[in-house]
């Protein structure tokens, strides 16, 4: 006898069993769908189907563009027209139109960009800001003014693009601060009592949930990070917090001995030095974002770190509300805290690579093509 088993002529075999189908491998855009992202990436002449392909447009190409077009030239008429506004005399209500204006516009780009209809965000924030605006209710205002806040900053932070160089990671964070602004000059022409204090604080907080919430698709999802990835977010969560809750209690439980040497020292470095750079900005949000975007030229994970890019975006608000921003603290303040954080995220970045050991001088590394990883462009969905 053979020790496998015979096939006895005349039997029918599993195959050949009346209404037994033999399981086959999946084909076409079925088999496509089912392989990981990094098989489909290889597959040769097919579409990609990762998260650095464009989705499928709405509408036409022309129309497409267009309204890209049309979004981008009515933002930078109402940037002008709110900086313009910061250096005349006008009224109020001229002030406050154009903060609701640059709110509808931010509530349209991030809907877009977050791969969603920008439909219902545009009646929201029309509803609001009009409503704010000839109500002139106190409450509402503050509440359109930190809703303004807080598009401005999630949407700095989606608004950017992967960064395979120093130069281009600079001008990433440097486009991220200057929309940010942008919707910081629309809270301060809301023309709203505030208290600076909270009102920074709420928007940071609020700005860094819902670009975590905005990002978690395009990162992957949680499993995505590792274990050493989930490390380091919660040790720099717990960094943010430290600096937020600590600053906040300093200024309204410490003693009147410690507030006193603490502005004793900002004094001193602002003699010295000329401004004082915003901590969370220099500590936290600029290195984040610095490290992000070089991080997602190679990885989608990536975006993980830029979601903390937005404590740096939220943080504008604050600063502009504490000073006037065509004053020399405070272009020296934002120059510092951009230089230092540029700094220390330049430094996370050569310890990535030196802990997953990929050198940039290495011969190995330098005969090796640069994997370089896409994304939409800047004005176009995400997902």
């Amino acid at each position: 006898m053979s020790a496998g088993l015979d096939i006895v002529p005349g039997v029918p075999t599993v195959e050949n069993v009346p209404g037994r189908r033999s399981a086959a491998a999946p084909s076409g855009r079925l088999a496509l769908r089912e392989r990981p992202a990094s098989a489909r990436d290889q597959l040769a002449g097919q579409r990609l189907a990762g998260d650095e392909q464009q989705p499928p447009p709405r509408t036409g190409a022309k129309k497409s563009a267009a309204l890209q077009w049309a979004w981008l030239l009515a933002l930078l008429a109402v940037a002008v027209g709110l900086s313009i506004l910061r250096l005349v005399d006008a009224p109020i209500v001229v002030h406050q139109s154009f903060a609701a204006a640059l709110g509808v516009l931010l509530a349209i780009g991030l809907a877009v960009r977050g791969g969603g209809s920008p439909t219902v965000p545009a009646l929201l924030a029309v509803a609001v800001g009009v409503g704010a605006v000839v109500a002139e209710w106190p409450p509402l205002l503050a509440g359109a003014a930190a809703a303004t806040a807080v598009l401005a900053a999630c949407l700095a932070v989606l608004a950017t693009r992967p960064a395979a160089t120093i130069l281009a990671a600079i001008g990433e964070v440097v486009l991220a601060l200057l929309l940010a602004s942008l919707g910081a000059f629309a809270v301060a022409s809301f023309s709203v009592r505030l208290e600076v204090e909270r009102f920074g604080y709420l928007v940071i907080g609020v700005a860094f949930l819902a670009t975590v919430a905005l990002v978690y698709r395009l990162a992957g999802g949680l499993h995505s990070l590792g274990r050493r990835g989930l490390v380091l977010a919660a040790g720099a969560t717990v960094l943010l917090i430290v600096v937020l809750v600590y600053t906040a209690a300093l200024s309204r439980y410490g003693s009147p001995e410690l507030v006193a040497q603490v502005r004793s020292a900002r004094e001193w470095l602002l003699d010295l030095l000329g401004g004082v750079p915003h901590p969370v900005e220099t500590l936290i949000g600029i290195p984040a974002l610095v490290w992000g975007v070089s991080m997602r030229s190679r990885r989608r994970q990536g975006w993980w770190v830029c979601a903390f890019g937005a404590t740096a975006t939220a943080a504008v608000t604050h600063r502009v509300l504490l000073t006037d921003v065509f004053t020399m603290e405070a272009v020296l303040a934002a120059a510092y805290s951009l230089v230092i954080g540029l700094l220390l995220g330049f430094v996370l970045i050569r310890l990535e690579r030196l802990l997953t050991g990929r050198s940039s001088r290495g011969p190995a590394d330098a005969a090796l093509p640069s994997p370089g990883r896409e994304e939409p462009g800047r004005l176009k969905p995400l997902h």
